[in-house]
């Protein structure tokens, strides 16, 4: 059973959608019971860092997540704001963020480039570039395309972390991979064939 952790943030309804439409059996939960024995967890996210952060300690969740995730080694992904949580620190709040993942993120920056009209958030379909033959990018072919709402990204500490990138302005990263925690910055849920394809990867290939 995957888990798509239920912590007041995220578009938990369109995820599950996906993840039984490619054949997986889930649940969105909060229950310590439910966490403890899931085969994978998912965090969503849309929204600020720091409400993000907060949500995640309010509902108490947070050591039992860690338990599974470096103890167990169970499978997790984030997405979107749950893949921006991984990280230590974001320039979007002031509060600590996981430090699963070494590094910070940092919202969209376009001075001294030539930014040819692009706004903040960052938001629409964009191509995807994997930097490695991935199993999480199985089967998709290049002109990859996702789906973003965004505007603060990723900056990995070690590059090795990057597992894809995008262009916005300049290349930056969009997914990320540490052991069994991974994480995309674009919604799967909202990427139609792309995202199914995905979403059925993390189910049959990594967990």
């Amino acid at each position: 059973m995957i888990v798509i952790l239920d912590y007041g943030m995220g578009n938990t309804g369109s995820i599950i959608n996906m993840i039984r439409r490619v054949g997986a059996d889930a649940i969105i939960s909060a229950d310590e019971q439910v966490i403890s024995t899931a085969a994978a967890l998912i965090l969503p996210g849309v929204g600020a860092f720091d409400n993000g952060m907060e949500k995640l300690r309010t509902f108490g969740m947070l050591p039992l997540i860690e338990k599974r995730v470096f103890e167990d080694k169970t499978p997790f992904l984030g997405i979107c704001l749950g893949m921006q949580l991984l990280f230590d620190s974001s320039e979007e709040g002031a509060l600590p963020g996981l430090g699963w993942i070494p590094g910070m993120v940092k919202r969209f920056d376009f001075s001294g480039i030539n930014k040819n009209g692009l706004k903040i958030p960052h938001m629409g379909w964009n191509l995807v570039i994997p930097k490695q033959d991935h199993p999480l990018f199985a089967g998709l072919g290049a002109g990859v395309r996702f789906y973003f709402v965004h505007s603060y990204h990723a900056v990995c500490s070690d590059e090795h972390h990057a597992i894809a990138c995008a262009e916005y302005g300049y290349s930056f990263t969009c997914a990320v991979q540490k052991q069994n925690i991974f994480g995309v910055q674009f919604h799967p849920e909202k990427s139609h064939k792309f995202g199914m394809t995905l979403l059925k990867n993390f189910v049959e290939q990594i967990c």
